[in-house]
Formats: structure tokens, sequence, C-alpha cells
């Protein structure tokens, strides 16, 4: 069997898979992308282990079906910024600000001291409180799109919360190599060109995609070109996301976010997000969401490990409720909408798994602890969802009229 025949099964079996799972999920009453991660786990190592079946012979497969999957997330996130203004974000800026700030310490802290306790020295303690500092929105943007949640004040709190994370989590840690590694002037030095680059980036990034974004997508569409408005829209999606890792330093995703972002002030704005819409959820977003369940194996999580990970699990669930929360609520959400903020950070994913194996490949944490945050990235994920449509499902009743009686005798309300 060839290598293409064996990918173009495996697309069937994933695809059919996931929407299957998102049916039977939605049917239960539960966001779809619950399904999707569930199946994930079903076919994967941790159970059924399909694609390490004989059948499935060729070695780059798995890598390959990983790779798709990064492009449904960019897709994802590119979707979700395309959803929104910038006037909308900058409204929640003291939201998004509190919320990523404390929804960074509180973590951290608490990762510090479970080190500790675990006998772990202060060095990788502290990098695992960084590891569990770490976020990824968008399992939250999903199903907050899913219950047409995306432009609340929750939703847009929570994804500018989320660039936020992002900027402080990468800064951390490079000043964490910095510290550990060189702590010379050119270590310091090192780390406030860090800064500068993703401050710029944001900015500058955001500013000539703003303007410039728009007026190329208005000349390719009279351009005739087949399909041209929509295959500029993936291009931008795509360049923005390389140029966020290559140039700014940051996640891929948060400059895909950024030319959704971008692009939302296109008059071609729902021609762009139904051809997008279309591509992203018929093949790369499914695959995406399948893909986090066939990345883990429950069995690494063996008995010298096991109580760790259930304190990692709940200490990242704690951490990121409590701070983030606590940070919205300050920002000046009432405190359901808080808790919703909170919840709607609790997912890791690969911002989480690729600081962890930075840890691992310059010996900070040990394998096994690697598999431990791996379980925790799944639990994480796989809460999220349906911890956030409990909350939404959640009614606040008008307080009560109070009816007074004066001294004519007269009822007023």
């Amino acid at each position: 069997m060839t290598p293409f025949l064996q990918l173009a099964i495996a697309l069937v079996i994933l695809i059919v898979a996931a929407k299957l799972g998102g049916y039977l999920s939605y049917r239960l009453g539960q966001p779809s992308v619950l399904g999707e991660l569930l199946v994930g786990i079903l076919i994967g190592p941790s159970l059924l282990d399909v694609f390490h079946w004989e059948y499935f012979s060729d070695p780059n497969l798995h890598e390959t079906i990983h790779l798709l999957a990064e492009i449904g997330v960019l897709l994802l996130m590119f979707l979700a910024g395309l959803d929104l203004h910038i006037n909308d974000l900058m409204q929640s800026r003291k939201v998004a600000t509190m919320a990523g700030l404390l929804g960074v310490v509180f973590p951290l802290a608490l990762g510090l001291g479970l080190g500790l306790l675990f006998g772990l020295d202060v060095q990788a303690a502290l990098f695992l409180g960084l590891i569990l500092s770490a976020t990824s929105v968008s399992i939250s943007a999903q199903t907050l799109m899913e219950l047409g949640r995306l432009r609340s004040p929750v939703g847009i709190g929570l994804l500018g919360a989320a660039v936020f994370d992002d900027v402080l989590v990468v800064l951390g840690l490079s000043i964490f190599i910095a510290v550990t590694g060189d702590a010379s002037e050119a270590g310091i030095l090192g780390v406030i060109w860090i800064f500068f680059r993703m401050a710029l980036y944001i900015t500058g990034g955001y500013g000539l995609g703003a303007w410039l974004l728009p007026r190329l997508v208005s000349r390719v569409d009279r351009m005739n070109i087949s399909r041209g408005v929509v295959a500029f829209a993936l291009v931008a999606a795509l360049f923005y996301a390389w140029t966020a890792e290559l140039l700014g330093g940051m996640a891929a995703i948060t400059g895909a976010f950024l030319a959704g972002l971008a692009l939302a002030r296109s008059r071609l704005k729902e021609r762009i997000e139904t051809g997008i819409a279309t591509l992203a959820y018929a093949f790369f977003v499914p695959i995406f969401f399948i893909n986090i369940g066939l990345s883990a194996d429950a069995r690494q999580i063996n008995a010298q490990i096991f109580w760790l990970f259930i304190l990692m699990a709940v200490t990242a669930v704690i951490g990121k409720v409590l701070g983030a929360g606590w940070g919205a609520q300050i920002g000046g959400l009432s405190r359901l909408e808080a808790l919703q903020v909170g919840v709607g950070m609790m997912s890791r994913g690969e911002v989480g798994l690729i600081v962890a194996s930075i840890g691992v490949t310059n010996g900070l944490i040990s394998d096994e602890v690697f598999a431990a945050v791996v379980g925790v990235v799944i639990i994480t994920t796989l809460l999220t969802p349906p911890s956030l449509r409990s909350l939404f499902a959640i009614k606040i009743k008008p307080p009560e009229e109070v009816k007074v009686t004066n001294t004519a005798g007269e009822t007023d309300v």
C-alpha cells in the first residue's frame, strides 16, 4: 500500500469519525468539539491505536496528519479574528490585561509549589509553573462560536486575554532561558529585544494589515481570479502565522488571529468567512480536534507519576479559573462572566506542549513529567467545552420589583 493511499484512507477515517463524534455530542446537548476530541482519544494510542496497525506502515503518516491539524487551528483562529473588530478588543482591554496577567501568575506560583512538593529543584519547579501558565484558546473559541457568544463581553475578553497570555508566556520562557543559561548583559538585552519585537509585531502587524489587506483583497476581487478572494484570505492567514513566529517570536495562532482581525474591516468579509469556514470545517478543523487525541497516550501515565498528573491537572484548572477569573472580575465583568473567562482559559493545547518540549530538550523536565503534561493538556481540553456550555446555560434572574406603600395608602412599584 503506497503512502498516499494510506493517507487517503486515514483522512477518510478521521473526517468521518470526527463528524460522527461531533453529531453524537451535539445530540447529547454538548458542543460538537467535545465529541471530536473524545473520538480522537478512542482511535488514538490510548485505546484502539488505529494508525499503528500493520495496515498503516508509513512512518510519516502521523506527522502529515499533525501538519494538516496545524493548518486547522490556524484557520480556526483566523475565523475567530474575522468575527471581531479591533474596537471590541480595545473596549475590553482592562479585562484582557488583568485576566491574562493573573492567568499567568496564579498557575506559575501554584506550579512552582507543586514542583517543590514533588522534590524537583527550584529551576525545574519554576519551569513546571511556566508550562502550566500557557493557554490555548482555540477550543474555547470554537465552543463560543457554536454558542453564538464569541462577540459577547466574555468572548472578546477571553480572546484578548489569550493573546496577552501568549506574550507573557513567551517572554517568561525567554527570561527563564536567559537567567538560567546566560545571565550576562547580552542575555538581558536579548530578553528586552524579544519583548520589543513582540510589541512591534502586534502593533505593526495589525496596523499595516488593517490598512493594506482590505485594499489588496478588493483588488484581487476585481481581477476576476477563480476563488481569488478566498485564496487571498488563506494566503494572508498562513503568511501572518509564519511571520508571527519568525519575526514576532510568538505562537503562529496569534498571527492568524491578527490576519483575521485585519480582514474583518474588508467589505468582502462575509464572502471570506463563507469560503474559509467551508474549507476549515469540512476538512482541516476536524483533523485538528481529533489529532489532539491521537497525540496523547494515557498508558504513559504509570503509577510513578499518577499523583503528579492528578495534582497537575487540579492545579492547571484552579490556577486559570481563579487567576484569569479574578482578573476578569477586576476588569469589570460580573462574577458569572469572570468565571466563564476563567474556565475558557483552562485549555492548554499546543502552546503548553511547545513549552514542555523545550523543557525536555534542555533537560529541565524528565520524560515522565512531559507525559504528565500531555495528560493535563487532554484533561483540561476535554473539560473546557462542556463546562463553558453549562456556565452559559445559567440564567441570571433580574431583581424582583419591590412594592412600597406610600403615606397615602397607594402602592408604588
